[in-house]
């Protein structure tokens, strides 16, 4: 079995977002394989983000967001803990990242994942034994998915 993959927000707004259908098409192929296959993790924050985005920018009910969310809580939910709060601190300190980017990684690593699937990082950087990865730009083929993780 392939390893853990950290799903960050965007993955799961394009989901819903009919303005960018291949976006969209990948980002329910990638959810539906992560669920199916019990391998994705998702943080509090990335669902926090999800609602707030659904319903602020693609216009989604309320009720129909909640959905979704009970949806996304049959991933593993990492919740982070005091000290992974200081450690994301570092983490953006000493990688130069945003401190909600440094929280994402934080849990990413804490849910034991070795790929984060995120569009809002630089793709193919490795923070310890984790791996960002852009899921949209066709860069890893599904072939080399597993021999990579």
């Amino acid at each position: 079995m392939s390893g853990r993959e950290f799903v960050d927000t965007n993955v799961l707004v394009y989901a819903d977002d009919a303005r960018d259908i291949a976006k969209q098409a990948r980002a329910r192929e990638m959810i539906r394989n992560l669920l199916l296959e019990r391998r994705g993790v998702l943080s509090l924050q990335v669902l926090q983000e999800f609602f707030a985005a659904t319903t602020r920018k693609l216009g989604m009910d309320a009720a129909t967001a909640r959905d979704r969310l009970l949806l996304y809580g049959r991933f593993e939910l990492v919740r982070l803990t005091f000290d992974d709060l200081l450690t994301a601190i570092d983490l953006h300190r000493l990688h130069g990242l945003s401190f909600w980017d440094a929280l994402v990684v934080r849990a990413a690593i804490t849910g034991g994942c070795t790929v984060l699937n995120t569009e809002d990082m630089q793709a193919g950087r490795m923070i310890d034994s984790l791996t960002i990865v852009n899921p949209f730009d066709g860069s890893r083929p599904r072939a080399t998915r597993s021999a990579r993780q």
